[in-house]
């Protein structure tokens, strides 16, 4: 016999694409009994809760966890639906930032504490992953096909949430799809060339839809910012003012 969390860890594993074998492994159950789970055979542990997005309006949720979140899966997000209707959201995170995939972990379990976050190794990226039937309540940007190519949108609770929290959000943004960089250029004074570095933040993505959430986020915090010349395809937005960049530092600050 295996109690609830036992059975709800292991069905969390094989909904998020691992095979009964590799589920077995990780956990020490056997792959019957796994299997029994997985076909509803026997009856097994799923939430009951409503739906969060009714209590995503309620004030004592993590609601800057989730402008975070909500930032990074517009970035580098998906949600796949796997086995009995549960959803696996997937946050893509470079390993050359290893701070980046704790903030997505801790935000991806705040959003949805009672489920299992799990890290995903590939090389050269880590994707952070959690199961639940309810994500695309909580992200109903979720929709077939590759998000340039279909309307984004924010719902009006995540629009409320996003006002309430715009740098959180932004810095999903830039934590997903953006960086931060020190460009240089060269000045003749006194005949004499001199160096001067400044530096500039990016950010790039190929929906429009998402680009215009991006600015008009910039835009409420007073941050200034133009578009940037990208030679192959999608749309860049730069910020390279010195006080608006001054204010990201602030807020925001580089990846790490």
């Amino acid at each position: 016999m295996y109690d609830m969390a036992t059975r709800r860890r292991a069905l969390d594993l094989h909904a998020s694409g691992l095979t009964l074998s590799q589920v077995s492994r990780a956990t020490g159950i056997s792959r019957y009994a796994i299997r029994q789970w997985a076909s509803g055979a026997v009856p097994s542990p799923r939430m009951t809760a409503e739906c969060p997005v009714r209590e995503g309006l309620d004030p004592s949720r993590p609601r800057a966890e989730y402008a975070y979140l909500l930032g990074l899966y517009l970035g580098d997000g998906c949600i796949s639906e796997g086995r009995r209707k549960v959803y696996a959201l997937r946050i893509a995170c470079c390993d050359g930032w290893p701070g980046l995939i704790d903030e997505c972990q801790r935000a991806m379990s705040a959003v949805m504490p009672h489920n299992k976050v799990l890290r995903v190794h590939a090389p050269g990226c880590t994707s952070v992953v959690s199961t639940s039937k309810h994500w695309p309540c909580l992200f109903p940007q979720h929709s077939p096909g590759k998000k340039h190519l279909r309307k984004i949108a924010l719902d009006s609770w995540q629009q409320e949430i996003v006002d309430a929290h715009p740098w959180e959000f932004l810095r999903g943004l830039i934590h997903s799809d953006g960086c931060r960089i020190t460009n240089w250029a060269t000045r003749t004074v006194g005949g004499v060339k001199k160096r001067y570095e400044y530096p500039r933040y990016f950010f790039t993505n190929t929906s429009a839809d998402i680009i215009g959430l991006f600015t008009a986020t910039l835009d409420a915090v007073g941050v200034q910012w133009k578009p940037a010349s990208r030679s192959n395809g999608g749309f860049n937005i730069s910020v390279a003012r010195k006080d608006s960049v001054a204010l990201m530092d602030v807020r925001i600050g580089p990846k790490y």
